[in-house]
């Protein structure tokens, strides 16, 4: 029985010693049974690990969010009751001067976004001073509701930092740690391994996410995933649970993801990728028997865009994607990440199969353009500044009713972007948002929404009447 007891317990250690020994001469696992040899076996594991958490945690801050949602309470019966709400979320420091990335759907809807750096070393978890615990207002830089990434930045400088340029590939097995605030317990560190280091989660959404059995809860989300070096994998972005807490399956956004959104985000604000032209799905048995193809496994091209840059260069419907930038392509995920993280600036390789050929194209991609990108197109080159709502907004015309079909009749104000100004005050609008009244003002231009802002002196309350993605809502807030 003690037998059984130990090889149930010591092969984990060992197996953890040997990803941590660096290269270390270590005793046989029967060596270690006994004595000194087995102590400091698992003292060297103890040490290693500690060392790791010591590197990575100041750069783990708290997010705390004030924002408006539906109440969970009340009467099914009765109409919905919208109320004031407070969310905690996680997320890693990435550069000294105060740029932070967490998930978007944590600071989704936010009015105000806080961040909370952990306690210097040697300082009481339980302090409070400022100098001690310090908390920074936040502002969004930009985000990627796609693939769930948000950018932040605080006014702080010599910051610790989670250095993205040292971020390593998820491999299956591994130890991993996953670091954050799960229920509001800042610096909180669970540990695991790499269940599946490409796991497409919805057949409809065909990104792959890191899973692991690492302990995952509410609070956790834009913490990150890291390996026995430190090294950063992913970031924690959601669980598969029913009752609501963890339950070993947690997924984490791959680090190579995360520099591109990174990248993208700070540099222009929003994520430009391409737009390759190609309708991919996974090969099965059965559709290769069908259709006759070369391999039962791998991805093929269902359709072609007839006005897309993969037409031009000659791609076919029925073609197998054997590597994309000289890749291989095995799985429908590990194309659209691929896909995902192309610069736009450099040429598409494409390896295909058609029938008993293979053959190579370069493909130039067009850059994918959503709607909100064109809105800040047009917004930069107008005159829309309105400084103190943190916008920059455009008029409704024929050409932006061309870019958002579905807006409602009637005049009003789009924002085509947002500002990083400290004058601006925490208005809740997002690129996209019709501005249609302020306090009751009807709002039909953008002099007539400057007007109604300048009217206002600082600590007014405001009341904005917004169109966001089809229906009315309100945003208030006090002017700055």
């Amino acid at each position: 029985m003690s037998r059984f007891t130990w090889q149930a317990v010591a092969s984990p250690l060992w197996i953890f010693a040997c990803v941590v020994a660096q290269g270390q001469a270590v005793p046989h696992p029967k060596s270690v049974v006994r004595g000194a040899s087995r102590g400091s076996v698992i003292q060297e594991l103890n040490t290693e690990m500690a060392q790791i958490l010591a590197q990575v945690s100041p750069a783990v801050v708290q997010i705390r969010v004030v924002g408006f949602g539906l109440s969970e309470g009340g009467n099914r019966t009765e109409a919905a009751v919208v109320e004031r709400q407070r969310s905690l979320g996680s997320g890693i420091i990435v550069d000294a001067s105060g740029f932070i990335l967490t998930n978007e759907h944590v600071i989704h809807g936010a009015q105000r976004v806080s961040v909370m750096l952990p306690a210097i070393p040697g300082t009481s978890p339980s302090a409070t001073d400022s100098t001690r615990r310090r908390i920074f207002d936040a502002k969004v830089i930009g985000s990627q509701p796609d693939v769930d990434l948000a950018l932040l930045k605080i006014e702080a400088t010599g910051l610790p930092v989670l250095s993205l340029e040292k971020a390593h590939v998820a491999k299956q097995g591994e130890l991993v740690f996953a670091i954050g605030s799960p229920n509001g317990l800042d610096s909180s560190v669970t540990m695991g391994v790499v269940s599946a280091a490409e796991r497409q989660v919805e057949n409809a959404f065909p990104m792959a996410f890191i899973q692991t059995d690492a302990p995952i809860n509410p609070g956790n989300s834009g913490g990150p995933l890291v390996d026995a070096e430190g090294a950063l994998l992913g970031i924690n972005a959601f669980i598969l649970t029913r009752s609501g807490g963890s339950e070993g399956l947690g997924f984490a956004i791959p680090a190579e993801t995360v520099k591109f959104v990174y990248e993208s985000l700070r540099k222009y604000g929003h994520v430009r990728r391409i737009e390759v032209g190609i309708f991919p799905q996974p090969v099965t048995p059965e559709l290769a028997a069908g259709l006759h193809l070369p391999r039962d496994w791998g991805v093929v091209i269902s359709d072609v865009d007839p006005d897309g840059a993969a037409k031009a260069a000659g791609v076919e419907p029925g073609d197998i994607i054997d590597a994309f930038d000289g890749q291989p392509v095995y799985t429908l995920p590990g194309l659209m990440r691929s896909v995902f993280v192309h610069p736009i600036d450099k040429l598409v390789t494409l390896k295909l199969l058609h029938g008993d050929e293979t053959y190579t194209l370069e493909i130039q991609a067009k850059e994918s353009s959503r709607p909100t990108d064109r809105l800040g197109e047009l917004a930069m080159s107008g005159q829309g500044l309105v400084r103190r709502l943190g916008i920059i907004g455009v008029d409704i015309d024929d050409q932006i009713r061309s870019i958002m079909p579905h807006l409602r009749s009637g005049p009003g104000v789009v924002v085509g972007a947002r500002i990083q100004d400290a004058a601006s005050a925490d208005s809740g609008l997002q690129a996209g948002d019709v501005i249609r009244a302020l306090n009751q003002t009807r709002i039909d231009s953008l002099e007539t929404l400057k007007k109604a802002v300048r009217a206002l002196k600082a600590g007014d309350a405001a009341a904005l009447q917004v169109e966001r993605e089809g229906k009315l809502t309100y945003l208030s807030f006090e002017m700055e």
